[in-house]
């Protein structure tokens, strides 16, 4: 590793933690300009800070506030518009759409299936004190009464755990079908789904009005019309702080708008704000990555927030049903033993009460159903075909074959190298005749992963494309995916939603395989869907003993470890440019990317990404983009601040980011190239779905590959740090990595100390009993 004046910097956002929430300004967990620099507390100021709220922001900064603040001030990291959706990969507008549709589609499927079950799953039989209590209180609010008072008084440790047992599902194996041709598969015709029917104009303008009477800005009319429906208007006035419900609205600014509207009668103690403000820290621990919130950290933020009688608060939102609460048992290493009850023949289980929407907590059960089901049902059909499968294959591939061939999920560990394992699964089962298909996180995941020998560029798509039906096979007269195989080479980015989908998708007998590294950071969207799984033990795990090759390898296998080691890299492979400020981290940054990387190791421009913590700071995206672009396209902005040439990064929705190029703006709209196919971004959605991108955040980075990558870490963003993100951030570069060191100690201390960030969720306890089974 040979030491330069270059420019290295790097830090990384950690999931936030609920009782705590204080995002520095310049770090990812923050609030950024356009987000919320206003914050003035419960007093007025709340024209101006909305404004700023309803002008900015998009879906670019997800990621970010889902790693660096923590948890209770997640909402506050998450509460800028733009921090709701970073990292999102960046699709065509069409398939966006049909993306959206296919999901309603599938969640309405979800629901009838579970609709369809026999009958509610006993669970918290034989329990006593506060764990009876609170099954009595969930069973108060499924017959419309308000939960026991004394169900949150203390607050007690919980861990999760599924009471429900699912029963062995169908073994219906899919039919095997003849080998596809050895061609890449036709991408199917793009039919966008019609855009929904947005708010009617008389109820855009009746919102506006109520927003003019309680001093918030009128540009928050569409906004608030669309989060709230049809008469949005009537309920804004009956009840201000359904405000909050609006992307970017923060609890103070909701506050204000209430007191200009109910004057007096407006106070702490209202009932309405202690639900919405129990509401909307749900949706900012989401942005955080958890699926659920602690009874405990939940009332501490509550009381943060100035809500008098936090515990009350949460009563209230469940017995409207606005969340819902769980009860899982603590068996895990450590947990407190139970303890004998007087009355019960068995002993009482220790508890935790978790508080979760129902959007996440449908998405959690129905994967771990999902799950639970090809866990049960693995065809026993095919075994000559499978046999054949493996014997086509070896080392790895073959020990990863046979485990496919028995069960119904399996997990795949390994770096980058590790990938050859599945894609060589992927070609002989193609061979033998099975429906086989991988999909990747992201397009250029996808197309390095065709671009291997085995998969000769066939059965290869996108997560995106596959849900929203524009890549992949069709699907039956039920709806599942007509497939015998389907391998996720990137399961550490799935959200729980994702999964969910996915997995529901799937036939009764048809076989998974998760694959990808977990050293690398979690999803942008909520749960740890494979860290989960990994935990659970419920299914075979095959860790791949390729190692990654070269110094960047090396270097990157340590960091894995908790270990920054210095690495020989005879051809500057890797390299270390120290700087004293961020203005100098700038400065070098450009240097390199536009000098120092060509001249040296002939990489174009466009084949080096540069990598930094957070959107904003001295030396965020922000600012590295703005030099970046002043340097190598500048232009003056004329459609929205881009022009011919610019590089950018398309975030329509939360958890994808599609790096391309513009192409052209014109009454239309802002016409790009993403991964090969034309994106037409309508005017008015410019500012929030599309950034300037030479310069990413390491979420928005995570699933592709680069030449070279340059990692900027300067020194206020160490707080930021952690071992997944210097994992992932240096790992982007495949034959050159610069590192602008301004974080000094902060790196190693980072790598050898600071884990992932913990989010709450519910999967491995919902897949408890398949470990049992297993």
């Amino acid at each position: 590793m040979s030491t330069e004046p270059e420019t290295t910097e790097e830090t990384g956002p950690g999931t936030p933690e609920m009782p705590e929430a204080q995002g520095a300004p310049g770090t990812p967990g923050a609030p950024d300009e356009a987000a919320g620099g206003a914050s003035e507390g419960a007093e007025g100021g709340v024209g101006e800070e909305m404004a700023e709220s309803a002008e900015g922001g998009g879906p670019a900064e997800t990621a970010e506030a889902a790693e660096a603040a923590e948890a209770a001030e997640a909402a506050e990291a998450a509460e800028a518009a733009e921090a709701a959706a970073d990292g999102a990969g960046k699709p065509e507008l069409s398939e966006a759409a049909a993306e959206l549709a296919a999901q309603r589609v599938e969640r309405e499927r979800i629901e009838r299936r579970r609709a369809e079950r026999d009958g509610p799953v006993e669970s918290g039989a034989k329990l006593s004190g506060k764990a009876a209590d609170l099954l009595a209180a969930v069973r108060a609010v499924e017959a419309g009464g308000k939960p026991a008072s004394t169900v949150f008084a203390s607050p007690s440790r919980p861990a999760p755990e599924r009471t429900p047992e699912p029963g062995p599902a169908a073994t219906a194996a899919a039919p095997v079908r003849p080998a596809p041709e050895p061609e890449p598969e036709p991408v199917r015709q793009e039919r966008p789904a019609p855009a929904p029917a947005g708010p009617s104009p008389r109820t855009v303008d009746a919102v506006r009005r109520v927003l003019a009477e309680g001093g918030a800005p009128e540009a928050l009319g569409q906004q608030a019309a669309v989060a709230l429906g049809e008469g949005a208007g009537e309920l804004l006035r009956a009840d201000p702080w359904q405000l909050l419900r609006v992307p970017g609205v923060r609890p103070e600014q909701a506050d204000g708008f209430a007191r200009a509207l109910l004057g007096a009668e407006c106070g702490p103690q209202d009932e309405r704000r202690g639900r919405a403000v129990t509401v909307w820290l749900l949706e900012q621990a989401a942005l955080a990555g958890h699926t659920a919130l602690e009874a405990p950290a939940l009332t501490a933020a509550l009381a943060q927030r100035g809500v008098p009688d936090p515990e009350e608060a949460v009563q209230s939102t469940l017995a409207e049903g606005e969340a819902l609460v769980f009860e899982d048992a603590l068996e895990e290493p450590g947990a407190p033993a139970a303890q004998p009850a007087d009355d019960e023949e068995e002993a009482e289980r220790p508890v935790r009460v978790l508080i979760a929407l129902e959007r996440y907590a449908m998405a959690e059960e129905s994967l771990a159903d999902g799950l639970a089901r090809l866990i049960n049902s693995p065809s026993q059909d095919g075994e000559e075909t499978w046999a054949q499968v493996v014997a086509e294959l070896s080392g790895g591939a073959a020990e990863l074959a046979r485990a496919v061939a028995g069960h119904g999920l399996v997990l795949h560990t390994g770096g980058d190298a590790s990938r050859a394992e599945p894609a060589a699964l992927l070609g002989a089962a193609r061979d033998a005749g099975l429906r086989a298909l991988a999909v990747c996180h992201t397009a250029d995941g996808r197309d390095r992963l065709a671009a291997l020998p085995p998969t000769r560029g066939a059965g290869v798509g996108t997560v995106a494309g596959l849900l929203a039906g524009t890549e992949g096979p069709g699907r039956d007269g039920d709806g599942a995916l007509e497939l015998d195989l389907l391998i996720v080479p990137d399961a550490p980015q799935l959200d729980v939603e994702s999964a969910a989908m996915l997995v529901e998708s799937l036939p009764d007998g048809a076989r998974l395989v998760l694959g990808g590294d977990p050293a690398l950071l979690w999803s942008a969207g909520p749960g740890r869907v494979f860290a989960d799984l990994l935990a659970a033990r419920a299914c075979p795990q095959i860790a791949s003993r390729l190692p990654d090759p070269g110094p960047i390898g090396e270097l990157v296998s340590g960091i894995g470890i908790g270990e920054l080691n210095q690495v020989e890299a005879p051809g500057k492979e890797v390299v270390i440019v120290p700087v004293r400020d961020a203005g100098e981290a700038v400065h070098r940054t450009v240097q390199l990317v536009a000098d120092s990387v060509p001249r040296a190791f002939g990489v174009p421009v466009e084949g080096t990404v540069v990598i930094t913590p957070g959107h904003g700071g001295a030396a965020g995206t922000r600012a590295l983009n703005a030099a970046l672009k002043e340097r190598l396209n500048p232009g003056p902005g004329r459609f929205g601040g881009f022009d011919p040439g610019d590089r950018i990064a398309y975030s329509p929705a939360p958890g994808r980011t599609l790096p391309g190029t513009v192409v052209k703006g014109d009454a239309e709209g802002l016409h790009l190239s993403c991964a090969g196919a034309p994106v037409i971004v309508p005017r008015e959605r410019v500012e929030a779905w599309v950034r300037h991108g030479w310069a990413l955040t390491a979420h928005q980075a995570v699933g592709g590959r680069w030449p070279a990558a340059v990692v900027v870490l300067p020194g206020d963003a160490a707080q930021a740090l952690s071992r997944p993100w210097v994992y992932t951030a240096f790992g982007r570069g495949e034959r050159h990595l610069s590192v602008v060191q301004g974080a000094e100690g902060a790196l190693p201390r980072a790598v050898a100390e600071i884990p992932a960030k913990a989010r709450t969720t519910r999967l491995a306890t919902l897949l408890r009993p398949q470990s049992a089974m297993d």
